[in-house]
């Protein structure tokens, strides 16, 4: 007796290919989160400045010239 109906044939390759494409979504999935984890993902503290603010608020107390502070903006990629 040769089994029954698809069971070592066209289907195998099917649930193959199938667990195939799970395993590969689940390689995806953790790269995914690990990458966005790495990068802070979009859960940056709103209550924290950002480097220009700062840049800004050390302008504004007179602690840089504009000339210092177009360069710091400059090397900030701003």
């Amino acid at each position: 007796m040769m089994g029954y109906g698809l069971a070592g044939g066209a289907a195998g390759w099917i649930w193959m290919l199938a667990g195939l494409l799970v395993m590969v979504g689940f390689v995806i999935l953790i790269i995914w989160a690990v990458g966005n984890a790495s990068r802070g993902g979009s859960n940056r503290d709103p209550e924290r400045p950002t480097p220009l603010d700062i840049l800004r608020e050390r302008l504004a107390r007179g602690e840089i010239t504009q000339q210092e502070f177009e360069q710091a903006k400059k090397t900030l990629g701003y």
